[in-house]
């Protein structure tokens, strides 16, 4: 069984930052395994490079043995858990600090044939939220993935910005995209 990684874009555009992180979790699970739903017409042609994209909602889709990952299910994903799942489903949201939990009321709730899972309570970027999924999906336990939360990217001798997020840790160091970390030096505020 063929295994998708779905991002339903929640975001109310397609931000500079969106398509980096997008980037990212196709070098993650490969272009033929991802999907990208609720994208705008005129920004379809804009992720073609990196998966199968729908300006279509997951929300209207109605698949069949499909995970939606969100921290508020009482339920943990594991290796065992998660190989009756074939769709992976994910929110394109740009997370707040603190969270305001938007996966429920604006993805979950209206996934109704869908189970959840959590990778954990904290809040995670979208492409690390699906390198963890990738990682417990391919037989490793949520427990042995090392992590570090908030990360400080330095902009300028002075400044610096503040990642509010769980970031995996590789080679002991926290995984993030370089391109992303380029971007946040150019547009520190996230434009």
């Amino acid at each position: 069984m063929k295994h998708i990684f779905i991002i339903e874009h929640l975001e109310p555009k397609l931000w500079p930052w969106c398509i980096i992180e997008y980037k990212s979790i196709s070098g993650i699970v490969g272009k033929s395994n991802l999907w990208f739903t609720n994208i705008d017409k005129r920004d379809i042609k804009k992720l073609s490079k990196y998966g199968k994209v729908f300006s279509e909602s997951i929300k209207d889709m109605n698949l069949e043995n499909a995970c939606v990952l969100d921290p508020d299910s009482e339920v943990l994903l594991s290796p065992q858990n998660s190989k009756k799942f074939q769709h992976f489903i994910f929110g394109g949201i740009l997370g707040d600090n603190p969270p305001k939990k938007r996966t429920s009321p604006e993805l979950t709730r209206f996934i109704k044939n869908a189970e959840t899972r959590n990778i954990g309570k904290e809040q995670f970027s979208t492409d690390n939220a699906v390198y963890v999924v990738h990682e417990i999906h391919n037989g490793k336990k949520f427990s042995d993935i090392k992590f570090k939360d908030t990360i400080e990217i330095g902009i300028n001798k002075i400044e610096s910005v503040i990642l509010p997020y769980r970031y995996p840790m590789i080679n002991k160091k926290p995984r993030i995209s370089k391109e992303l970390i380029t971007y946040l030096k150019k547009h520190p505020g996230f434009d």
